[in-house]
């Protein structure tokens, strides 16, 4: 039976990119979305964060990554944007009067948007953005002898590049190992990720923009992960099918999810109906390129997608027109702001910041 949801505004706010997570200790889910941060559990009181950069419809914040940076129990949270060219962190200062200190992990070049997952298994995700026209590097939190952050982090360069538009990470080699995936191929890590040599398999072309996240998952149950991969800048959302055939050699079969529908620019992989088994969660990024997109004035909204064994039926969460919607942005999170045991969905974007309440069946 498809789930009911409840639709609030939060913020009448154009940032793009939102998380949640306990922000001042008091043991409530809060939202932080770019130059704010709002009070849970209702999330109608507001604290500034701090400015953020404006150029034209954007603002220079395209993630919002939970981190304890320099160790000291407070979760701060890692950014960048397209225009300044940089990686950074923003400092919780433990006072929700305070602002957030601003610091520059890198000089990256133009980030699409950041992502992180924990490449060598010690427990603390690396820092790795798209950089569309850059090499591919990943940014490790460096720590004390307890194994608390300290502030710093090195750089690995794993591919010199270019990325292109799109990334993601998971297990295509079936070795246990985490493995990336850019719009062009992939890149099998080694068994040290960080003095190792990681090779490069361009066994595939997905889309020219496609979205980051790229999942990496086992579909259709066969023993071996395949991809679920959006058009960020185009229509287009399909499943590209791993088959191994003969001497370790992949082939690799593209699967229509939903053709008829642009700008699928970030998902996730979730158990949003709570039967056990993980659903797509997705939709249109409102204004992605402003006007410039294909498909950037049809209706939208956001959406999950059940697999039935054959392939994905689609549940509409909130569809229509601008202003009458909404859409999930660049950066958009699930969580159970209620303690219901269901997942609620955050959705940042220029049309403003809401919940959508998950009501269940």
């Amino acid at each position: 039976m498809p789930l009911r949801f409840r639709k609030v505004l939060i913020a009448d706010e154009r940032y793009e990119s939102a998380a949640v997570f306990n922000v001042n200790g008091d043991g409530a889910l809060d939202i932080v979305s770019g130059a704010w941060w709002y009070e849970g559990p209702d999330f109608k009181k507001k604290h500034k964060i701090g400015p953020v950069a404006a150029y034209d419809e954007y603002f220079d914040d395209f993630s919002t990554i939970p981190l304890d940076v320099n160790g000291n129990g407070r979760l701060d949270f890692i950014t960048g944007g397209w225009w300044g060219n940089t990686l950074r962190w923003r400092e919780n200062p433990g006072d929700p009067d305070k602002e957030w200190p601003d610091h520059v992990i890198a000089e990256t070049g133009n980030i699409e948007t950041t992502r992180a997952w924990d490449i060598d298994g010690n427990g603390i995700p690396e820092i790795v953005p798209n950089t569309p026209g850059g090499p591919l590097v990943a940014y490790k939190l460096v720590t004390d002898k307890r194994g608390k952050g300290t502030g710093k982090f090195t750089a690995h360069k794993l591919f010199d590049g270019p990325q292109g538009h799109g990334l993601g990470a998971g297990d295509i080699a079936g070795n246990g190992r985490v493995d990336f995936v850019l719009n062009h191929g992939w890149l099998e890590a080694p068994a040290d990720p960080w003095r190792g040599k990681w090779t490069w398999h361009p066994e595939f072309k997905l889309f020219p923009s496609a979205s980051v996240p790229i999942l990496v998952l086992d579909v259709n149950g066969d023993g071996v992960n395949d991809l679920i991969v959006g058009g960020g800048h185009e229509y287009g959302l399909d499943w590209v099918e791993q088959r191994r055939i003969r001497n370790g050699k992949r082939k690799w079969v593209r699967h229509p999810i939903d053709p008829f529908n642009s700008q699928y620019h970030d998902m996730h992989w979730a158990d949003i109906d709570g039967d056990g088994v993980c659903e797509l969660v997705t939709g249109k990024r409102y204004r992605a390129h402003c006007d410039g997109d294909p498909g950037a004035f049809d209706p939208y909204g956001i959406y999950y997608f059940k697999w039935t064994g054959e392939g994905f039926a689609k549940q509409v969460i909130t569809f229509g027109e601008a202003r009458e919607t909404t859409g999930c942005g660049i950066h958009f999170a699930l969580a159970d702001l209620r303690g219901l045991a269901r997942l609620d969905i955050i959705a940042p974007g220029k049309d403003g910041l809401y919940v959508l309440y998950n009501e269940g069946p």
